[in-house]
């Protein structure tokens, strides 16, 4: 993807927002701590306490904007919060060695990986984060994407959960066992339960959306997808043939198209989305198919399954086995 405006916006605010929390927390923790720290004390836990917050952000921009579609400009740009994220880490594993090794007679590294002091090996769930932090930091950029292609790469990329857990785990079992942690306990409890509560929100409006998709027609295979006149121009209807996969049903300039609801980019909700251009734009990254094919314009090579439509009585009807991907189909003029 090309860098606009507005993702030079993004990238702009993002580095000045962490620069800023940075600053108010080195300023601000020696004045509110009840114990002196030192300067280096201070920088690994400003890195580590905002790798932590922006992980947590990221985590929460998917259903957010689910829920609201004002957020969806910061889905756009999730993997630039992503790579900060991995780079505050780095940082704050470096001030890490750089002040508990500094003076251990072997390798920093390998004092490491032998220095947890409780039952529970809190080091190593940091290391278990970090490490997936840089795997997928080192996979965001595209060319990975089309080399893994869309399935894999999407898992490996739900990788960012058990890191999530990881950091969790980390922070429980180290930072929250010292004297008087009890302010970031609460802080860490309110970040957890808040993440959990909006992907609840979120899965509970999809179950929702997906129990009111139409029930088939007795005809089969066509099924009834809704009326027409419920298809708003330049946007979809989304519907869920039984035992198939979501199919997206744009309306634009009075004429009705059928494709997979899943961008071939990153398997993004192209339902979702609307008819910029006289195409098809995905809601995360902006990737666009034709209407009439399924096909990204020139010079991209991007293709999704399309559907057949027909249309009685003011229903459409929809047959809900898919065309290969890039197959020609005629759009239904709306009489």
């Amino acid at each position: 993807m090309s860098w606009t405006p507005a993702k030079l916006f993004y990238d702009g605010s993002l580095l000045c927002g962490v620069a800023a929390y940075l600053g108010a927390y080195l300023w601000l923790a020696p004045l509110l701590g009840a114990a002196p720290l030192d300067d280096q004390s201070l920088r690994m836990r400003a890195f580590g306490s905002a790798a932590f917050l922006l992980l947590t952000m990221a985590l929460a921009i998917g259903p957010l904007a689910r829920l609201d579609r004002r957020f969806l400009p910061l889905l756009y740009n999730r993997r630039h919060l992503g790579v900060v994220t991995c780079v505050l880490a780095l940082a704050h594993a470096g001030e890490v060695l750089g002040w508990y090794f500094a003076f251990s007679p072997i390798p920093a590294s390998i004092a490491l990986l032998t220095a947890d002091p409780g039952a529970v090996p809190f080091i190593a769930f940091g290391m278990l984060a970090l490490g997936i932090l840089i795997l997928l930091a080192a996979t965001s950029h595209d060319f990975w994407l089309a080399f893994l292609g869309p399935a894999l790469w999407k898992a490996l990329h739900q990788m960012i959960y058990l890191a999530y857990a990881a950091v969790v785990a980390h922070l429980a079992f180290g930072r929250l066992q010292d004297p008087g942690a009890l302010p970031l306990a609460l802080l860490l409890a309110l970040s957890v339960t808040a993440r959990l509560a909006i992907h609840l929100m979120a899965g509970a409006r999809e179950a929702r959306s997906d129990a009111a998709l139409t029930p088939p027609a007795p005809a089969a295979p066509w099924v009834i997808a809704g009326r027409a006149e419920a298809i708003p121009e330049g946007r979809a209807l989304v519907v869920r043939p039984p035992g198939g996969e979501k199919v997206a049903i744009f309306r634009h300039e009075g004429r009705l198209s059928a494709v997979s609801h899943l961008c071939a980019h990153q398997h993004g909700p192209l339902g979702e989305g609307q008819v910029l251009d006289g195409c098809i734009t995905c809601p995360w990254h902006g990737y666009q198919y034709r209407l009439e094919d399924g096909c990204s314009p020139p010079p991209f090579t991007e293709r999704i399954a399309t559907y057949r439509l027909r249309l009685e009585d003011g229903w459409v009807w929809l047959d809900p086995r898919a065309n290969p991907p890039g197959t020609h189909v005629p759009a239904l003029v709306l009489r």
